[in-house]
């Protein structure tokens, strides 16, 4: 197994702002001042209910990776900016944060951290640029990727959407996060070598064209792979040659050696109207058992619609609307400071704006999740102080705007969602296997009521604050009466 780490430095990936900003720590003798940033996001992607949080160990491997080389050196360098104290600074750089994060697969909701980085400001600031290109990109396919899986109803979904992705990077994280989010794999050989997503695929319409007619290719492919022999059947015209010819060579090349066609796949045309006839055909011919793939620019909503309309499709290959969640491309994770420390000592920070909905919440922070006791379901999640204990007793959760919106919690346990990664610059936490990620994916998903899941207008999932962050909050921004 290839380890991500090993494949590239990419310490200088970050905004150029990280870099004169330190520079500036440094010369104000700052630079040592502990502080605390959140990352967060404020909205779910096509107006969902949830989110599925990945990347973390993408996010991993860049720390335990952050160094400056000569090559890097010499660029500041050659900038005139920069001061010999700076460069001395990264020559001998060391990450020295705490980390808390959230685990992979998780299920998460606006306005809640995802991690918290406690620890030099320098440090703590330079990472920002690089937490987000992985947690942004891989949280956004994942979450997009469930919602695809989710509409096939139990139908198995591929990732095949190397070629549309933007760069490399995005196939092959995207693959990845797309595993996490419930394809059971992808048409990508790369995320397969890297981190074992089950590569799939078969043929193109090019290999049909490549020989004299479509029935010879379909015969060469199926001696090629008799144990694997799904066919591309839309190259010239699915029910007048396509299908034929497919039933023709699983009876003259498979049948004598005692195999079974795999699957016919279905990459154009008015699918649902298309699989109807074409597993009428497959019955009328013997091949009960012969799946049918469907793929060709799907979605959810195409998938949904497709199913209601009675296709017989039996799995979907989903390329370019997965991999660039092509609906709603951006996910909105942002990276805020909340509090800065001195001699034990933590000072909540604030921002402020004319726009509600970016004014940052405050503080060191822990998140609770509150799950039913009779059902394991989740009831709603409390943001609070990180010293704050919450206990498995009767507790009143209020809404932190409206907040005569108030609900008493009782039968319920509760879960601290962020767990250490670093102490001090040390990984402490053990990275689960990408199976294991997906698993808690699932379980996560299941602890969600139906009506958090809809498409569209989903409930909207209880997200409060805990009395005393709230009071906080509002004390800091009453203060400054700028409105």
């Amino acid at each position: 197994m290839i380890n991500w780490k090993e494949e590239r430095n990419l310490s200088l990936l970050a905004d150029f702002y990280e870099f004169t900003m330190a520079n500036g720590y440094l010369k104000e003798k700052v630079h040592e001042h502990i502080t605390y940033f959140d990352l967060y996001f404020r909205s779910v992607p096509d107006k969902g209910g949830f989110a599925i949080f990945a990347g973390l160990e993408q996010f991993v491997k860049y720390i335990e990776n952050l160094h400056f080389e000569e090559d890097d050196i010499e660029y500041f360098k050659s900038k005139d900016i920069f001061s010999d104290e700076f460069i001395d600074y990264l020559k001998n750089f060391k990450f020295e944060c705490d980390v808390w994060a959230m685990e992979e697969g998780t299920v998460v909701f606006p306005n809640e951290p995802l991690l918290i980085v406690r620890g030099p400001a320098i440090q703590a600031q330079m990472i920002e640029t690089m937490a987000l290109i992985l947690i942004n990109h891989q949280t956004l396919i994942a979450t997009k990727t469930n919602r695809i899986v989710k509409s096939a109803d139990g139908r198995a979904v591929m990732e095949f959407g190397s070629r549309r992705a933007q760069g490399a990077d995005a196939a092959t994280i995207g693959a990845r996060a797309a595993y996490i989010g419930g394809v059971v794999g992808s048409a990508n050989a790369y995320a397969d070598k890297l981190y074992g997503v089950p590569a799939l695929g078969t043929m193109a319409h090019s290999w049909v064209m490549m020989f004299e007619n479509e029935y010879e290719a379909f015969r060469a492919y199926a001696e090629t792979f008799p144990d694997d022999t799904t066919l591309l059947v839309d190259t010239y015209d699915t029910l007048k040659s396509g299908i034929p010819n497919a039933i023709k060579v699983f009876d003259e090349v498979l049948k004598p050696m005692g195999k079974r066609p795999v699957g016919i796949r279905l990459d154009s045309g008015d699918i649902a109207y298309l699989s109807k006839k074409a597993r009428k055909m497959l019955d009328e011919a013997g091949y009960e058992d012969c799946k049918i793939v469907a793929s060709s620019a799907l979605d959810e909503f195409k998938i949904k619609d497709m199913l209601d309309q009675g296709a017989k499709v039996d799995s979907f290959g989903v390329g370019e609307r997965l991999i660039t969640s092509m609906s709603h491309p951006v996910f909105g994770g942002v990276y805020k400071l909340v509090a800065t420390e001195e001699d034990g000592n933590i000072s909540p920070k604030i921002k402020i704006s004319e726009n509600v909905e970016k004014i940052t919440t405050p503080g060191f922070k822990q998140v609770y999740r509150f799950y039913d006791n009779d059902d394991n379901k989740a009831i709603a999640d409390l943001v609070c102080l990180h010293e704050e204990e919450i206990t498995d007793d009767e507790i009143e959760i209020f809404h932190p705007v409206h907040t005569w919106k108030r609900k008493t919690l009782t039968n319920f346990h509760a879960k601290k969602l962020l767990v250490p990664i670093f102490e001090n610059g040390k990984l402490v936490y053990n990275l689960p296997s990408l199976e294991d990620i997906k698993k808690n994916k699932e379980r996560e998903v299941n602890t969600l009521w139906e009506e958090v899941q809809r498409f569209e207008f989903p409930h909207i999932y209880i997200v409060d604050l805990s009395q005393k962050l709230w009071e906080m909050k509002n004390e800091m921004i009453n203060k400054t009466k700028i409105f």
